[in-house]
């Protein structure tokens, strides 16, 4: 029994196989199945074409968001996972790590205490000296 079944599953093996090196791999039909040429071509010298370029999926993505904020502000938040890069419409950039480093909601700068919590569409931006600002996405 175990014989003929071992037997049955080679057999199949071996079609599906032969099935897929019948199939060509790059799109161009078989030299037995394209119809002749009219007349006599030099084959063209072959391409060296890059090796495409397959992204990380794995890794973490970046993700930017704009949020309009409250007095007519608008901020543009690039979240990098571990750490925010902030746009202020002033056209400064900072870069706010994770506080603390295993959650992804609150980031601060711990030099100028600068902060943002993030919940949910909304933000709540932090800046030292003035009133905290809430913005939307």
């Amino acid at each position: 029994m175990a014989l003929s079944r071992t037997c049955r599953i080679t057999l199949g093996l071996v079609a599906v196989l032969s099935l897929a090196a019948c199939v060509p791999q790059n799109n161009a039909p078989k030299a037995a199945s394209a119809a002749a040429p009219a007349a006599s071509v030099a084959p063209a010298p072959p391409s060296i074409a890059p090796a495409p370029i397959t992204p990380d999926v794995d890794a973490p993505q970046p993700r930017t968001a704009t949020y309009n904020c409250a007095g007519g502000g608008r901020i543009t938040i690039q979240n990098l996972g571990t750490s925010l890069h902030v746009l202020s419409p002033d056209g400064t950039a900072e870069d706010l790590p994770a506080s603390p480093a295993n959650q992804n909601s609150r980031y601060q700068e711990a030099a100028t205490h600068d902060a943002i919590v993030i919940d949910g569409r909304e933000a709540l931006v932090m800046k030292r000296g003035k009133t905290p600002v809430s913005c939307t996405r």
